[in-house]
């Protein structure tokens, strides 16, 4: 079995890594709150045979439980330090806490959890847990994850990396363009200062609020064309490889 980056819509992205299978960030229903999915139904083939759950951090859109149901109870779920106590409430009992620089094994996978820039505790009323990033790493390849973060001069120290899942978006008029987040023109100096062999931009184009889908359409199309553009003056060296939703990239 070859290794495959499914971008699935959001920041939740399919990683299967020498055998391995890993989801992030699971939110895969067509409407979550006030707000709803714009492209294709996830199907049933994206939460099968998964081995793991990389939450990044305790955001609804980014830790659904909905969308966790069909990964079953028993699924391991790796989360942020203060994390776990979330997770166990809504029954599941295989949860593993990391801080950065704290790694664990899932089958062929170690991941590093790193550093992010964004306030990670469950709203409203969560305590404060702070979001990761996850560095994935087989014998074959190597995949920052990056969640939802700011820009940070610790990427620049991330090490040699295949692919770099970097936001870009976001659901909501913003686009991205506020603190704790990476807009296009961000993720491009995240490129420039990670230097990967290939960046995907995730966070984008799958969810809107009620009615941004007809006044703003713009913003499920224009985040990746930025990045594009802006990566080309920044990291030329690097490839950026668009996925729509529901597409996959083969690693070599």
């Amino acid at each position: 079995m070859s290794d495959r980056v499914t971008f699935v819509g959001h920041s939740t992205v399919r990683l299967e890594l020498g055998g391995t299978t890993l989801l992030t960030d699971p939110l895969t229903r067509g409407r979550f709150l006030h707000t709803f999915r714009q492209v294709p139904p996830v199907g049933p083939e994206t939460t099968a045979e998964v081995d793991a759950v990389l939450a990044s951090h305790l955001h609804m859109d980014h830790l659904d439980f909905g969308s966790m149901r069909a990964l079953g109870r028993e699924i391991e779920v790796v989360v942020p330090a203060g994390g776990a106590r979330v997770v166990r409430r809504r029954g599941y009992r295989r949860a593993t806490e990391l801080r950065p620089g704290e790694s664990a094994r899932v089958g062929a996978v170690e991941i590093t959890a790193t550093d992010a820039d964004h306030d990670g505790r469950r709203w409203p009323l969560g305590r404060a847990v702070e979001a990761l990033g996850f560095l994935l790493r087989t014998d074959a390849a190597s995949v920052y994850f990056a969640g939802d973060t700011d820009l940070f001069e610790g990427m620049a120290v991330l090490g040699d990396i295949d692919v770099a899942l970097l936001p870009i978006g976001g659901w909501g008029s913003h686009g991205g363009d506020r603190e704790g987040h990476l807009n296009p023109e961000r993720a491009a100096e995240a490129t420039a200062l990670i230097r990967p062999r290939i960046v995907v931009p995730i966070h984008w184009g799958t969810y809107l609020r009620a009615g941004l889908a007809r006044s703003r359409p713009e913003l499920l199309t224009d985040p990746p064309r930025r990045l594009v553009e802006e990566v080309a003056r920044r990291a030329p060296e690097v490839e950026v490889r668009v996925l729509s939703p529901g597409e996959s990239l083969e690693l070599s």
